[in-house]
């Protein structure tokens, strides 16, 4: 029995519970593993710079998430696109994805770092750079940023590749070149920031030399991939086949690219209505901007394990679907998306009751307005999460459909239609209503109307999914 013979008797005909475990672990750890790259270095920021240190990282944080979600849409739309032509037996469009895939990478990583290099301080002052915060945190920012910028190709092809080598039948590879990435992170942090006493440009340096080492990792095995077979016809680039699988990214793109988004928008506001706050200490927006930051991390946390999931099992579903197994794609959406919930479940109990234990974990000895204003922003601002995790599941699981029209409608209603809009206006209502001093609590609010009202949108999408597959099954006997 060859390897693809034996791929698809494992995907189309093993228990689901159990394949959806040796997929979607890999994956969470993976996610959670690049989550824990912003994460680390603010831990240790917080601990060996200060709150201004936090709010630089912030800053730059959307931008960082940029080149995520450029990466995550070619590599995810290639690992359904690839998926599918598996399980279809198209062994020539699978290799020539991949080779494409590759190469836009690549030239996508290189164009972003010239641009954030070249356009530094605009594009700081537009993701919070302003003068509402302290020149400490601008400098810090600028600091950053610039190793950050130098790391970009070298992040995009590691995040890129990683999906990839998940629809290969490799998911421990993955999440292994991830692992090593963060792990040698972990390593330099301390030694950068405590030892050689590099501050901010430390951290910003341990981060790109655990994402050199991602990528190189992932350069080795996409040259020796087992299911999908590289040669020089992978490589030219092709329009008509560049068309059909970067839709199917897309809302991987969007999910990434509307907290680019939202952070613009929410890091202007939180330094405009954070300094006239009561949480403005100082008459500045600094404590705002860092603990929002810090909320934000934990955010990804989540949110990594949840995609994690769903985007582990978008080689099961993609080689079900492209093999006629509705049933099993059926099954695959209902567990999914009461996994999914039962996660948020357990994440809001979490940030509801410890906010004040999971801020301590980024530097203690702080002043009580900014716990009090951590609390009030875990509280608020997550107060929706498990409703969230069933939209990102579910915008993942039509994608991994081949649905990109309905996963985009879906992700745009979300993240672009409802969040960014929010987090502008609502701040506003606030201080008309209430006085400029509570604009605060409309910026925390803004997410958690964004999600109930997709979630309403969500269901009905998923209930009309699943009547569709039933009908395809049926229509198959």
């Amino acid at each position: 029995m060859s390897e693809n013979e034996t791929k698809e008797l494992d995907l189309s005909t093993a228990p689901i519970g159990k394949t959806m475990l040796n997929y979607a672990i890999p994956c969470i750890i993976s996610l959670l593993v690049a989550a824990l790259y912003n994460i680390v270095d603010q831990i240790f920021i917080g601990w060996g710079v200060g709150a201004e240190g936090n709010g630089a990282t912030n800053i730059v944080f959307p931008l960082t998430t940029l080149a995520l979600a450029i990466a995550t849409m070619i590599g995810d739309g290639a690992c359904s696109f690839v998926s599918i032509s598996l399980g279809s037996r198209d062994s020539d469009r699978a290799h020539r994805t991949v080779g494409n895939a590759i190469v836009l990478t690549i030239i996508c990583g290189i164009v972003l770092m010239a641009i954030y290099l070249i356009f530094q301080t605009p594009i700081l002052r537009l993701f919070g750079a302003t003068d509402d915060v302290s020149e400490l945190t601008r400098t810090y920012a600028r600091r950053y940023f610039t190793w950050i910028a130098i790391g970009v190709p070298f992040y995009m092809f590691g995040q890129a590749m990683n999906p990839i080598i998940r629809s290969d039948g490799s998911p421990r590879v993955a999440m292994a070149a991830t692992l090593a990435g963060a792990i040698a992170n972990v390593i330099l942090d301390p030694i950068a920031i405590f030892i050689l006493k590099w501050d901010v440009m430390g951290a910003a340096v341990a981060t790109v030399a655990g994402q050199v080492l991602t990528a190189v990792i992932s350069i080795v095995y996409v040259c020796r991939m087992k299911q999908v077979k590289l040669s020089k016809d992978s490589f030219p680039l092709r329009g008509n086949l560049i068309t059909k699988f970067i839709p199917l990214g897309f809302t991987s793109f969007l999910s990434q690219f509307s907290l680019v988004l939202s952070m613009a928008v929410m890091n202007n506001m939180i330094a405009k209505y954070g300094a006239l706050s009561a949480f403005g200490e100082g008459g500045t927006g600094d404590t705002p901007m860092a603990v929002v930051g810090i909320v934000m991390k934990f955010f990804q946390i989540m949110i990594s394990i949840v995609v994690g999931m769903a985007a582990g099992c978008i080689p099961i579903v993609g080689f079900n679907y492209g093999a006629h197994r509705f049933d099993r794609c059926r099954e695959i959406m209902k567990r999914l998306l009461t996994y999914e919930f039962c996660v948020g479940v357990v994440a809001l109990l979490i940030f509801e009751l410890f906010p004040t234990q999971l801020i301590s974990l980024f530097g203690t000895g702080y002043s009580d307005t900014y716990y009090a204003f951590a609390r009030v922003a875990f509280r608020i601002y997550l107060c929706a999460v498990p409703l969230d995790c069933v939209c990102k599941a579910s915008f993942i699981f039509l994608q991994s459909l081949g649905k990109p029209v309905q996963s985009t409608v879906l992700s745009l209603i979300r993240e672009v239609v409802l969040a960014v809009p929010l987090a502008a206006i609502l701040p506003w209502v606030f201080s008309q209503l209430f006085g400029s001093e509570n604009g605060i609590y409309g910026i925390l609010l803004s997410m958690p109307v964004a999600v109930v009202i997709t979630f309403i949108i969500a269901i009905a999408i998923d209930l009309n999914m699943y009547r569709q597959l039933k009908k395809q099954e049926e229509a198959e006997k």
